[in-house]
């Protein structure tokens, strides 16, 4: 083929561009890379910087943010370790002073049963001695009337009948008396 068939071939060719056409795309595409490049392209790279300083930042943030949990975590840690401690302190001191009031209570408890304790003592001795007397003034009735009915008079005189059953009383003592000493 010579070379204006294939010019023509070429200039009928779809596939093989004009050379207006490459001319223009080349100078279209120079243009376009110079706006974006000197335009565009340190846009996109501080865009870029931007969000990088941000996606660091917000790691740094982010691993401080965790450092204060831990170190708070730390912290909470040791105050309830501290917690426990004065819970313990606190229960044994509570013990010591559950112990301490229980000694009270005991000593006064045996103070007040010493004292009920003496006052029924004396209450007895009372009582012993009231029933002493009346024991006494009934035995010495009974021996004057008694006696009355052996002697066969009446006894009647008040100073007399005294007299009478105190030396019965003396008698029957110093009898009681012998008797213990004898058996002792």
């Amino acid at each position: 083929m010579p070379l204006t068939a294939t010019i023509l071939a070429a200039e009928n060719n779809p596939i093989l561009p004009h050379t207006y056409e490459l001319v223009v795309g080349v100078f279209s595409f120079l243009v376009v890379f110079l706006v974006v490049g000197r335009m565009l392209v340190p846009r996109i790279q501080k865009t870029l910087e931007e969000r990088t300083e941000a996606i660091e930042g917000g790691i740094k943030r982010a691993e401080e943010a965790q450092a204060e949990a831990q170190r708070a975590l730390e912290e909470y840690r040791a105050q309830l370790a501290e917690a426990r401690q004065e819970a313990a302190r606190i229960r044994e001191e509570a013990k010591a002073e559950g112990a301490q009031i229980k000694a009270e209570l005991r000593e006064e408890a045996q103070a007040e049963a010493r004292r009920i304790i003496e006052a029924a003592h004396a209450q007895i001795e009372a009582d012993r001695q009231a029933a002493f007397t009346q024991l006494r003034a009934e035995i010495g009735r009974l021996s004057l009337e008694l006696a009355g009915r052996i002697v066969g008079e009446s006894l009647e005189d008040e100073a007399r009948q005294r007299r009478i059953i105190d030396r019965f009383l003396e008698e029957l003592e110093s009898t009681t008396t012998d008797a213990r000493a004898v058996r002792g």
